[in-house]
């Protein structure tokens, strides 16, 4: 269903983010972005002059190369257009994401590294982003492996040590919905206080 009519109104600004998903041949998976902003009006910027109508004011780059357990093995960013002649300088500093977890802690582990001075607002924007289309992008080889898991700890009469950490996360996986109770049916014993 779409939005509501809006107000009558006229349009400033246009950010265009495209992320994909990769699986490469050698198993890693390379997740990408790239992040387009626009002015729909002339306006003067102090370090290239006078931005015309739609000249690209931003225009970013970044890849992040995981693994199956979603760790960075290299991170590359790019810097095709920019607002000021330094900004391309942050870019390099985002292999320092090598070696990071994507998963609980994550955007406190980037503002490490990569925080403030260190590197680029926009680029640093993208990482939460591209976070999620890693998770998606690994889905299926992840729940398969988790599947597999689980039904060995199932038919040996154990349980798994912890709710899975999708669990709580949305409305569809709230602990006692159908969709989580379909897909992890060992917790209905939880959910029913047992």
């Amino acid at each position: 269903m779409p939005l509501s009519p809006p107000a009558k109104r006229q349009l400033l600004h246009l950010r265009d983010i495209e992320l994909r998903g990769w699986q490469r041949e050698d198993g890693l998976f390379d997740i990408e972005a790239h992040l387009l902003d626009r002015k729909t009006y002339a306006f003067e910027n102090d370090d290239r002059g006078t931005m015309e109508p739609g000249a690209p004011l931003h225009g970013m780059w970044l890849r992040l190369t995981v693994d199956l357990d979603m760790v960075i093995v290299a991170a590359e960013a790019s810097s095709d257009h920019t607002p000021y002649a330094i900004c391309p300088g942050a870019a390099p500093n985002f292999t320092r994401l090598a070696g990071l977890r994507i998963g609980p802690g994550f955007n406190r582990a980037v503002a490490e590294r990569v925080g403030g001075t260190a590197g680029c607002t926009h680029l640093r924007e993208l990482l939460g982003q591209m976070a999620t289309v890693a998770f998606q992008t690994l889905y299926p080889i992840r729940a398969e492996r988790e599947r597999a898991e689980t039904e060995r700890l199932m038919a040996s009469g154990e349980r798994p040590a912890r709710k899975p950490a999708m669990v709580g996360t949305c409305i569809a996986y709230a602990e006692d919905s159908p969709v989580t109770l379909a897909r992890w049916p060992w917790l209905k014993d939880a959910v029913a206080g047992e």
